[in-house]
Protein backbone atom coordinates (compact mmCIF):
# COMPACT_ATOMS: atom_id res chain seq x y z
CA UNK A 1 0.00 0.00 0.00
CA UNK A 2 1.07 3.16 -1.07
CA UNK A 3 2.26 6.03 1.78
CA UNK A 4 -1.20 6.19 3.94
CA UNK A 5 -0.09 9.78 5.88
CA UNK A 6 -2.98 12.46 4.83
CA UNK A 7 -0.38 14.64 4.53
CA UNK A 8 3.64 14.89 4.77
CA UNK A 9 4.78 14.76 7.90
CA UNK A 10 4.78 18.06 9.84
CA UNK A 11 7.97 16.73 12.33
CA UNK A 12 10.11 17.60 9.11
CA UNK A 13 9.53 21.82 10.26
CA UNK A 14 11.15 20.27 13.89
CA UNK A 15 11.20 18.14 17.11
CA UNK A 16 8.52 18.28 19.18
CA UNK A 17 10.08 18.86 22.61
CA UNK A 18 8.40 16.92 25.31
CA UNK A 19 11.28 17.00 27.97
CA UNK A 20 8.94 19.82 30.44
CA UNK A 21 6.10 17.15 30.47
CA UNK A 22 8.90 14.03 31.56
CA UNK A 23 8.49 15.49 35.26
CA UNK A 24 6.43 13.66 37.89
CA UNK A 25 3.17 15.18 38.10
CA UNK A 26 1.76 16.23 41.66
CA UNK A 27 -0.73 13.54 42.05
CA UNK A 28 -3.15 14.51 39.40
CA UNK A 29 -6.80 12.97 39.56
CA UNK A 30 -7.10 10.29 36.76
CA UNK A 31 -8.88 12.22 33.87
CA UNK A 32 -12.75 11.49 32.98
CA UNK A 33 -13.24 9.11 30.75
CA UNK A 34 -15.43 10.96 27.79
CA UNK A 35 -16.82 7.69 26.03
CA UNK A 36 -15.79 4.23 25.12
CA UNK A 37 -15.97 0.92 26.60
CA UNK A 38 -14.18 -0.70 29.46
CA UNK A 39 -12.88 -3.64 30.77
CA UNK A 40 -14.03 -4.47 34.05
CA UNK A 41 -12.19 -4.34 37.57
CA UNK A 42 -9.46 -2.05 38.40
CA UNK A 43 -7.11 -0.69 35.79
CA UNK A 44 -9.97 -0.74 32.84
CA UNK A 45 -9.30 1.89 30.35
CA UNK A 46 -11.70 3.98 28.06
CA UNK A 47 -11.45 4.21 24.41
CA UNK A 48 -11.44 8.15 24.75
CA UNK A 49 -10.42 10.09 27.36
CA UNK A 50 -9.72 13.44 28.39
CA UNK A 51 -6.20 14.99 28.93
CA UNK A 52 -4.75 17.77 30.64
CA UNK A 53 -1.08 18.83 31.25
CA UNK A 54 -0.99 17.31 34.34
CA UNK A 55 -2.33 13.86 33.13
CA UNK A 56 -0.51 14.09 29.57
CA UNK A 57 2.85 12.07 30.79
CA UNK A 58 0.72 8.99 31.89
CA UNK A 59 -2.53 9.09 30.17
CA UNK A 60 0.08 9.85 26.78
CA UNK A 61 3.30 9.37 27.10
CA UNK A 62 3.42 6.20 29.58
CA UNK A 63 0.57 4.86 27.85
CA UNK A 64 2.04 5.02 24.22
CA UNK A 65 5.17 2.49 25.53
CA UNK A 66 2.25 -0.38 25.50
CA UNK A 67 -0.49 1.24 23.23
CA UNK A 68 -0.28 4.17 20.87
CA UNK A 69 -2.31 7.21 21.66
CA UNK A 70 -3.99 9.45 19.57
CA UNK A 71 -4.14 12.74 20.24
CA UNK A 72 -7.28 15.24 19.48
CA UNK A 73 -6.57 18.82 19.66
CA UNK A 74 -9.87 20.73 19.57
CA UNK A 75 -11.68 23.69 21.06
CA UNK A 76 -15.26 23.76 22.04
CA UNK A 77 -15.81 27.17 19.74
CA UNK A 78 -13.83 24.87 16.85
CA UNK A 79 -16.69 23.93 13.86
CA UNK A 80 -14.37 21.92 11.94
CA UNK A 81 -13.86 19.94 15.52
CA UNK A 82 -17.20 19.12 16.01
CA UNK A 83 -16.60 17.53 12.18
CA UNK A 84 -13.38 15.51 13.24
CA UNK A 85 -13.92 14.46 16.53
CA UNK A 86 -16.82 12.16 16.78
CA UNK A 87 -15.10 10.18 14.06
CA UNK A 88 -12.16 9.89 15.72
CA UNK A 89 -14.34 8.87 18.92
CA UNK A 90 -16.30 6.11 16.86
CA UNK A 91 -13.01 4.92 15.41
CA UNK A 92 -11.37 4.36 18.97
CA UNK A 93 -14.65 2.87 20.07
CA UNK A 94 -14.43 0.54 17.21
CA UNK A 95 -11.15 -0.09 17.86
CA UNK A 96 -11.74 -2.05 20.96
CA UNK A 97 -8.35 -0.76 23.09
CA UNK A 98 -6.04 -1.62 19.92
CA UNK A 99 -5.61 2.44 20.50
CA UNK A 100 -6.41 5.29 22.54
CA UNK A 101 -8.00 8.86 21.56
CA UNK A 102 -6.40 11.60 23.90
CA UNK A 103 -8.55 14.89 23.74
CA UNK A 104 -6.84 18.10 24.47
CA UNK A 105 -8.86 21.22 24.70
CA UNK A 106 -6.25 23.97 23.54
CA UNK A 107 -8.12 26.50 25.30
CA UNK A 108 -7.52 24.65 29.21
CA UNK A 109 -4.21 24.06 28.18
CA UNK A 110 -1.92 26.15 25.99
CA UNK A 111 0.81 25.38 27.08
CA UNK A 112 0.73 21.39 25.43
CA UNK A 113 -0.86 23.16 21.92
CA UNK A 114 2.49 25.49 22.23
CA UNK A 115 5.07 22.37 22.79
CA UNK A 116 3.11 20.94 19.95
CA UNK A 117 3.01 24.02 17.93
CA UNK A 118 -0.48 23.47 17.27
CA UNK A 119 -1.23 26.53 14.91
CA UNK A 120 -4.88 25.62 13.76
CA UNK A 121 -7.03 23.03 14.89
CA UNK A 122 -8.30 20.08 14.82
CA UNK A 123 -4.91 19.39 14.85
CA UNK A 124 -4.49 15.63 15.24
CA UNK A 125 -0.74 13.59 16.49
CA UNK A 126 0.31 10.15 16.69
CA UNK A 127 2.47 9.33 20.04
CA UNK A 128 4.03 5.47 19.75
CA UNK A 129 6.93 4.70 22.43
CA UNK A 130 7.13 7.58 24.40
CA UNK A 131 7.24 10.02 21.29
CA UNK A 132 5.17 11.86 18.37
CA UNK A 133 5.19 9.60 15.40
CA UNK A 134 3.17 11.37 12.36
CA UNK A 135 0.53 13.96 12.33
CA UNK A 136 -2.22 15.89 10.17
CA UNK A 137 -4.29 18.71 10.56
CA UNK A 138 -8.25 19.67 9.64
CA UNK A 139 -10.95 17.56 8.51
CA UNK A 140 -9.90 14.68 6.60
CA UNK A 141 -12.59 11.64 5.03
CA UNK A 142 -12.92 8.96 6.98
CA UNK A 143 -11.35 6.42 4.69
CA UNK A 144 -8.08 8.29 4.92
CA UNK A 145 -8.38 8.52 8.67
CA UNK A 146 -8.83 4.65 8.60
CA UNK A 147 -5.76 3.99 6.77
CA UNK A 148 -3.52 6.79 8.75
CA UNK A 149 -4.80 4.83 12.21
CA UNK A 150 -3.78 1.61 10.34
CA UNK A 151 -0.55 3.29 9.63
CA UNK A 152 0.01 4.27 13.25
CA UNK A 153 -1.03 0.85 14.72
CA UNK A 154 1.52 -0.87 12.29
CA UNK A 155 3.97 1.20 13.95
CA UNK A 156 3.33 0.78 17.35
CA UNK A 157 4.19 -2.81 16.56
CA UNK A 158 0.56 -4.14 16.08
CA UNK A 159 -0.38 -7.32 13.78
CA UNK A 160 -3.09 -5.30 11.58
CA UNK A 161 -5.50 -6.78 9.67
CA UNK A 162 -7.23 -4.93 6.98
CA UNK A 163 -10.28 -3.37 8.51
CA UNK A 164 -13.86 -3.64 6.80
CA UNK A 165 -14.89 -0.93 5.11
CA UNK A 166 -19.07 -0.55 4.77
CA UNK A 167 -19.42 1.16 1.90
CA UNK A 168 -17.38 -1.18 0.08
CA UNK A 169 -19.86 -4.30 1.44
CA UNK A 170 -22.36 -2.27 -0.16
CA UNK A 171 -20.41 -1.20 -3.55
CA UNK A 172 -19.86 -5.57 -3.73
CA UNK A 173 -23.69 -6.59 -3.27
CA UNK A 174 -24.75 -4.34 -6.17
CA UNK A 175 -22.00 -5.69 -8.01
CA UNK A 176 -23.31 -9.06 -6.92
CA UNK A 177 -26.95 -7.78 -7.55
CA UNK A 178 -26.64 -6.94 -10.76
CA UNK A 179 -27.13 -2.91 -9.72
CA UNK A 180 -24.17 -1.96 -12.06
CA UNK A 181 -25.26 1.92 -12.18
CA UNK A 182 -25.02 1.37 -8.01
CA UNK A 183 -22.10 -0.16 -7.89
CA UNK A 184 -20.29 2.46 -10.04
CA UNK A 185 -21.42 5.12 -8.02
CA UNK A 186 -20.31 3.38 -5.02
CA UNK A 187 -16.65 2.58 -6.01
CA UNK A 188 -16.32 6.29 -7.66
CA UNK A 189 -17.20 7.53 -4.59
CA UNK A 190 -14.29 5.51 -2.39
CA UNK A 191 -11.73 5.81 -5.24
CA UNK A 192 -12.78 10.01 -4.32
CA UNK A 193 -11.68 9.55 -1.18
CA UNK A 194 -8.80 7.10 -1.24
CA UNK A 195 -7.32 6.86 -4.91
CA UNK A 196 -5.67 4.09 -4.21
CA UNK A 197 -7.87 2.54 -2.57
CA UNK A 198 -7.12 -1.54 -4.62
CA UNK A 199 -10.37 -3.23 -3.63
CA UNK A 200 -12.42 -0.04 -4.89
CA UNK A 201 -10.45 -0.15 -8.18
CA UNK A 202 -10.96 -3.91 -8.22
CA UNK A 203 -14.36 -3.54 -7.83
CA UNK A 204 -14.80 -0.93 -10.29
CA UNK A 205 -12.73 -2.75 -13.09
CA UNK A 206 -15.15 -5.53 -12.28
CA UNK A 207 -18.12 -3.55 -13.70
CA UNK A 208 -16.57 -2.82 -16.54
CA UNK A 209 -15.96 -6.39 -17.06
CA UNK A 210 -19.83 -6.96 -16.78
CA UNK A 211 -20.96 -4.56 -18.97
CA UNK A 212 -18.76 -5.80 -21.54
CA UNK A 213 -20.02 -9.16 -21.30
CA UNK A 214 -23.81 -8.64 -20.54
CA UNK A 215 -25.86 -10.53 -23.24
CA UNK A 216 -23.11 -12.48 -24.86
CA UNK A 217 -22.80 -15.68 -25.52
CA UNK A 218 -19.77 -17.45 -24.04
CA UNK A 219 -19.63 -20.33 -26.64
CA UNK A 220 -20.14 -17.89 -29.80
CA UNK A 221 -17.79 -15.35 -28.23
CA UNK A 222 -15.12 -17.88 -27.88
CA UNK A 223 -15.86 -19.37 -31.69
CA UNK A 224 -15.75 -16.60 -33.34
CA UNK A 225 -12.43 -15.20 -31.86
CA UNK A 226 -10.77 -18.94 -32.67
CA UNK A 227 -11.84 -17.82 -36.55
CA UNK A 228 -10.89 -14.43 -36.29
CA UNK A 229 -7.61 -14.58 -34.52
CA UNK A 230 -6.21 -10.55 -35.58
CA UNK A 231 -10.05 -9.17 -34.92
CA UNK A 232 -9.32 -6.57 -32.25
CA UNK A 233 -12.80 -6.52 -30.67
CA UNK A 234 -13.39 -10.43 -30.56
CA UNK A 235 -10.01 -11.25 -29.14
CA UNK A 236 -10.83 -8.82 -26.26
CA UNK A 237 -14.31 -10.05 -25.56
CA UNK A 238 -12.99 -13.29 -25.69
CA UNK A 239 -10.38 -12.51 -23.14
CA UNK A 240 -13.04 -11.17 -20.77
CA UNK A 241 -15.56 -14.07 -21.09
CA UNK A 242 -12.30 -15.83 -20.35
CA UNK A 243 -11.62 -13.95 -17.49
CA UNK A 244 -15.17 -14.12 -16.10
CA UNK A 245 -15.73 -17.50 -16.43
CA UNK A 246 -12.36 -17.92 -14.09
CA UNK A 247 -9.83 -18.71 -16.77
CA UNK A 248 -8.00 -15.40 -16.32
CA UNK A 249 -4.39 -17.26 -17.39
CA UNK A 250 -5.62 -18.27 -20.67
CA UNK A 251 -7.27 -14.50 -21.13
CA UNK A 252 -3.49 -12.99 -19.74
CA UNK A 253 -2.01 -15.30 -22.77
CA UNK A 254 -4.26 -13.94 -25.84
CA UNK A 255 -3.89 -10.61 -24.81
CA UNK A 256 -0.23 -10.75 -24.80
CA UNK A 257 -0.32 -12.65 -27.63
CA UNK A 258 -2.10 -9.85 -29.27
CA UNK A 259 0.57 -7.46 -28.10
CA UNK A 260 2.73 -9.08 -30.56
CA UNK A 261 1.00 -9.26 -33.51
CA UNK A 262 -0.17 -5.53 -33.39
CA UNK A 263 1.41 -2.14 -33.14
CA UNK A 264 0.66 1.89 -32.98
CA UNK A 265 -2.93 2.62 -31.40
CA UNK A 266 -4.01 -0.87 -32.08
CA UNK A 267 -1.11 -2.39 -29.57
CA UNK A 268 -2.00 -0.07 -26.79
CA UNK A 269 -5.85 -0.70 -27.31
CA UNK A 270 -4.69 -4.41 -25.98
CA UNK A 271 -1.94 -3.13 -23.48
CA UNK A 272 -5.08 -1.11 -21.73
CA UNK A 273 -7.50 -3.57 -21.92
CA UNK A 274 -4.91 -6.44 -20.32
CA UNK A 275 -4.00 -4.04 -17.69
CA UNK A 276 -7.73 -3.63 -16.72
CA UNK A 277 -8.05 -7.07 -16.01
CA UNK A 278 -4.77 -6.87 -14.11
CA UNK A 279 -6.37 -4.44 -11.86
CA UNK A 280 -9.41 -7.36 -11.05
CA UNK A 281 -7.34 -9.63 -10.16
CA UNK A 282 -4.93 -7.17 -8.11
CA UNK A 283 -1.13 -6.89 -8.28
CA UNK A 284 -0.41 -10.18 -5.50
CA UNK A 285 -1.82 -12.48 -8.15
CA UNK A 286 0.65 -14.90 -9.06
CA UNK A 287 -1.37 -14.92 -12.46
CA UNK A 288 -1.02 -11.31 -13.20
CA UNK A 289 2.86 -11.12 -11.90
CA UNK A 290 3.78 -13.74 -15.02
CA UNK A 291 1.44 -11.76 -17.23
CA UNK A 292 3.22 -8.85 -16.40
CA UNK A 293 6.43 -10.31 -17.22
CA UNK A 294 5.38 -11.62 -20.34
CA UNK A 295 3.57 -8.37 -21.43
CA UNK A 296 6.84 -6.23 -20.64
CA UNK A 297 8.87 -9.20 -23.31
CA UNK A 298 6.25 -8.64 -25.75
CA UNK A 299 6.60 -4.82 -25.48
CA UNK A 300 9.88 -4.24 -25.49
Amino acid sequence: MSDPRITPSIFTRGAVDLSALRTPAPSPAPAPAQSGPSDDGAGSTAAVIAVTEATFQTEVLERSLSTPVVVDFWAEWCEPCKQLSPVLERLAVEGGGAWVLAKVDVDANPRLAQMFRVQGIPMVYAVVGGQPVDAFSGVVPEAQLRQWIQAVLKAGGASVAETADPRLDEADESLLNGDLDAAEQAYRKILAEAPSDAAAEAGLAQVGLARRVAGADPQAVLAAAATATDDIDAQLLAADVEMLGGMAEQAYQRLVGLVRRTAGEDREKVRQHLVGLFTIAGPDDSAVALARRALASALF
